[in-house]
């Protein structure tokens, strides 16, 4: 019943706005037949920003309220399902894509960096408000109002569990890509979550082919591994992914004390769920004290490594800065070594501006990219160093409770948990689903 319930949804939510942008685009003006001219198409954007800026920041704090209630008071997940496929709807294909919170890292950087660089007041909602009902909630925003988190979740057929180890190293890339796309933000590049946003160009009905067919790939993925954009790739997730940690309140895998039944073990595609630990034994004690101790001895020298190493890496980085890469095109063309020239060469030999300038610009953003490189380098290092620490530090838990950073508020292990069913008055006593469940 719930997989029909979410065909059904997803239907409404991608077939609709594909219907009625048709109709639209069709009614407007027709297109003339008199040629076999293509007529190109525009994307125009709203000239009264001022009114759809409030309204957008008006309808995420209202999401965010309506997810954080459904999550942890009504522990719904087919409601969250509802506002998902809403989210996704308005945030997605009506706002085609942006604002967005994830993409918003970008400029809040870039404002932090450059005070010329005025951040939008609606941007910096978007920023903020997700981190704040995070670090008192939860990731309330990731369950079921963030638009690329709703289109994978909607689209998940069977999702099949990573093994530990390989999610564990899979969940650092989110930190490296955060590191990147704020360098990169920051020196003027580009804003490279926007760029490879995978979802943007299905929101907008369009777009470049090699972003269809990256966002294609995601959802397949999706289909039979949970949210891999999400939990491998978000930047905005691996921010979230700190602040859920020291949140006030959590969603909880059962509504009162847990029984320990393990029926909710397998229901997390996520690896989310972590069970009760056994005490370990004096020679276990013995050698996680011994490895945490070389692990922090060890951990500023990692961090001088890669800081060392992000210095090396300020040539391949400074390469995506537009100057960088028509510096290096003009100084082909004068030496012979490129045949053809290229439009943005030929524009700039049309401003009569000498070569010498542009090798100085270009000169002076690579030795920043040194500087930033090393930055880059010292935060992987860092990342790493923490994650390796906080692996060999042994936990103790005596019932099965929801890893916070890894966990998305997605409600599924809610019907997994007999007390659950209690107290939604499906079965009398726990003992009933204990019981019928096959060892």
């Amino acid at each position: 019943m719930s997989r029909l319930f979410k065909t059904a949804i997803l239907w409404l939510v991608l077939v609709v706005p594909l219907v009625l942008t048709s109709h639209a685009v069709a009614d407007l003006i027709p297109t003339p037949t008199f040629s076999d001219h293509q007529v190109p198409t525009t994307f125009v954007p709203d000239t009264d920003s001022g009114f759809w800026e409030a309204l957008d920041v008006g309808i995420l704090l209202l999401a965010l309220v309506v997810a954080t209630y459904l999550a942890l008071v009504d522990r719904s997940r087919r409601k969250l399902l509802v506002l998902s496929a809403a989210s996704l709807f308005w945030f997605g294909f009506v706002r085609k894509g942006c604002v967005c919170s994830i993409g918003a890292i970008q400029n809040v950087a870039l404002g932090a960096a450059d005070p010329s660089f005025a951040v939008p007041t609606g941007v910096v909602a978007f920023f903020a408000l997700p981190l704040v009902f995070t670090l008192f909630f939860g990731r309330t925003f990731c369950a079921a109002v963030c638009p690329l988190g709703a289109v994978q979740e909607l689209t998940a057929v069977r999702s099949l569990s990573v093994p530990r180890w390989l999610d564990h190293a899979l969940g650092l890339v989110p930190f490296i890509y955060l590191g990147a796309a704020v360098i990169f933000a920051v020196s003027g590049t580009a804003f490279i979550i926007c760029r490879y946003d995978p979802f943007v160009a299905f929101f907008r009905l369009g777009g470049n082919a090699d972003m269809l067919l990256f966002g294609s790939c995601v959802v397949l993925i999706g289909l039979f591994i949970g949210r891999p954009y999400c939990r491998y790739l978000c930047p905005y997730g691996a921010i979230l992914s700190l602040l859920t940690r020291v949140s006030k309140w959590h969603l909880g895998i059962t509504p009162s004390e847990c029984i320990n039944c393990q029926l909710c073990e397998e229901s997390c595609p996520f690896v989310a769920i972590h069970p009760p630990t056994t005490p370990p034994s004096a020679g276990e004690r013995a050698l996680g004290k011994r490895r945490l101790r070389w692990l922090l001895l060890a951990s500023p020298a990692i961090i001088g490594l890669l800081t060392l190493l992000g210095t090396w890496w300020a040539v391949p980085l400074s390469r995506m800065h537009p100057t960088i890469r028509l510096a290096e095109q003009v100084r082909l063309e004068e030496l012979g070594q490129s045949a053809t020239t290229t439009d943005a060469s030929d524009a700039f030999r049309n401003t009569g501006r000498p070569a010498s300038d542009l090798y100085s610009e270009a000169w002076a953003i690579r030795h920043r990219f040194v500087m930033l490189g090393g930055w880059l380098g010292a935060w992987v290092g860092l990342v790493l160093s923490v994650k390796l620490v906080s692996l060999s530090i042994r936990r103790r838990r005596v019932d099965y409770h929801p890893d916070r950073s890894g966990c998305v508020s997605c409600g599924r292990c809610f019907r997994s948990c007999p007390v659950e069913l209690v107290r939604l008055g499906e079965i009398e006593d726990v003992a009933e689903m204990v019981e019928e469940t096959p060892a």
